[in-house]
């Protein structure tokens, strides 16, 4: 069985700016700030470092065309979800996924859509389990 690679830990500024990417890519320093327009005050310079992180952490890369940078993603925002709730999982629970469940079951507002379409993924669970 082959073991996913580790993906980076994201920061809140991180995570706005990979979002502006899976939006828009490829996409210049100045095209992220434009997407970023109304959610941030940010900076051009604020824009530049934080792609330069997500560059180094491997979580997007860049090339020049013309004189121009542009930047991709190279995660998925499924795998990038992945790690981030593993990591709440692992540093808020015990590394337990069902204290996890049964907190958004108690202390989250659910509305009944909501916990029937919960109840559905359950029992859709139990019968893949048994196939």
């Amino acid at each position: 069985m082959s073991r996913r690679k580790a993906l980076p830990e994201l920061s809140d500024a991180e995570w706005k700016v990979i979002r502006a990417l899976w939006r828009r890519h490829p996409a210049s320093a100045r095209d992220v700030l434009e997407e970023l327009h109304g959610e941030t005050r940010w900076a051009y310079t604020t824009v530049k470092t934080l792609l330069a992180r997500l560059v180094a952490k491997q979580a997007a890369a860049v090339r020049l065309r013309a004189n121009t940078s542009l930047y991709e993603p190279l995660i998925t925002e499924a795998e990038a979800r992945r790690t981030e709730v593993r990591l709440l999982i692992d540093r808020a629970f015990g590394g337990a996924s069902v204290p996890l469940l049964r907190f958004v079951l108690t202390e989250e507002k659910l509305s009944a859509k909501d916990r029937a379409e919960l109840r559905e993924m359950l029992e859709r669970a139990g019968r893949n389990q048994h196939d």
